[in-house]
């Protein structure tokens, strides 16, 4: 049973119902007690006649007790033998006290003290005393349990919706704040909880923000020097040129990466979804790479083309960069699969290479993207797969 409120609940009613049968249990015991018995046989010994009474004696005194209980009554011997009986027959008693297995009314059997026993039953509307105390327990029972319900219920339901709240800010709506309710330990943790998310969110907000803002300060300084490079290139010696020239490149792209996976970070959810064909899209990306084949079928989904595009092509440029021609395109119903004919990523680095800078930030953005579609991103040996949501 996972449910609180239901764990709690029913906590409650098995301690109602041990506490009824325990009380239950010490009616019945003291009901049958020898005090009470005395009391009974005092009383019966005083209205009876004599056990040297003659029988017919007996008799009418017996009728007249059994008129005021409106109840079946019974005169026994020691021995067992009937000395007078009114109404239903009654067995001999072996011992005093309620005696059970009879079915109908309960009877009750008192010694005399004088060698007889009397045995009376309630008639069909007089009930066994314990019956009443059953009776009133379980009602206390059926009433304590309606109204701890709403009680247990209400306390578990703001643990459930903090519980939702941890969970969307988990992940990743970090504007997410539970409602405050009451004034007791779940209220204070509520508010530590959004305390700690307000914090949360304006830290990240401050990364983001810095991520950005540096990216785009890095663009100006970059500039100059294309500039520079592009002054000097008379005079320059054709190897420094060339590698310049490439490290330029290299820093522009990761800047690109960088401002990309910020824009990422700042939007949760995707901007105007279109319906877009991912053949198409590859065949674009393909068209790029001279040692890159591409086979499949026309698939269409919801998404954002520019995201789209830079996922296949940072696919593509990893396996231009870091495996070995040709590449292999594949776009089916369920996924897009980009394989080459390298060594392929070691079972152990599968995970770690979508990890931010571990082999810089094209593959991290390559499952981001997927993920904002509704896909996953993985690695297969030489392959790196996208799963689609059409």
């Amino acid at each position: 049973m996972r449910r609180l409120y239901l764990r709690i609940y029913l906590a409650v009613l098995a301690s109602l119902a041990v506490f009824a049968l325990a009380a239950g249990l010490l009616w019945r015991q003291l009901a049958d007690s020898a005090p009470q018995n005395e009391i009974a046989a005092t009383l019966a010994a005083n209205v009876l006649p004599a056990a040297t009474a003659a029988p017919r004696e007996q008799q009418a005194a017996l009728e007249k007790l059994a008129a005021n209980l409106r109840a079946d009554a019974a005169l026994f011997a020691a021995d067992g033998t009937p000395l007078a009986s009114v109404g239903r027959p009654l067995p001999a008693p072996q011992r005093p006290g309620w005696l059970r297995g009879l079915g109908g009314p309960p009877a009750w059997a008192v010694d005399l003290g004088d060698g007889r026993w009397l045995v009376a039953r309630l008639s069909g509307r007089h009930r066994h005393p314990a019956f009443g105390l059953f009776l009133t327990l379980a009602l206390l029972v059926v009433a304590v349990g309606v109204g701890a319900y709403p009680v247990v219920r209400r306390l578990t339901a703001r643990l459930e919706r903090l519980q939702q709240g941890v969970e969307s800010f988990g992940a990743g709506q970090l504007d997410v704040r539970v409602k405050v309710e009451g004034n007791d330990e779940v209220a204070r943790l509520a508010e530590s909880f959004n305390r700690a998310a307000m914090r949360i969110e304006e830290l990240v907000g401050a990364q983001k923000s810095l991520l950005a803002n540096a990216s785009h300060e890095l663009r100006t300084p970059l500039t100059r020097i294309r500039m520079a490079t592009e002054l000097m290139k008379e005079g320059a010696e054709p190897r420094r040129k060339l590698e310049l020239e490439r490290d330029i490149a290299e820093l522009d792209a990761l800047i690109d990466e960088i401002m990309l996976s910020s824009r990422l970070d700042a939007a949760e959810r995707m901007e105007k979804p279109e319906a877009l064909d991912v053949l198409a899209l590859a065949a674009e990306e393909c068209a790029r790479y001279e040692q890159a084949t591409l086979e499949g079928e026309s698939v269409t989904i919801q998404g954002e083309p520019r995201l789209l595009r830079r996922m296949i092509r940072n696919l593509l440029e990893n396996a231009r960069r870091h495996g070995k021609p040709p590449i292999q395109v594949r776009v089916t119903r369920n996924e897009i699969s980009i394989c080459d004919q390298g060594p392929g990523v070691p079972e152990a680095e599968r995970e770690k290479i979508f990890e931010p800078f571990y082999r810089g930030l094209g593959l991290s953005i390559v499952r981001r993207i997927a993920r904002r579609h509704g896909g996953e991103a993985t690695c297969i040996g030489n392959c790196f797969v996208v799963s689609l949501k059409p």
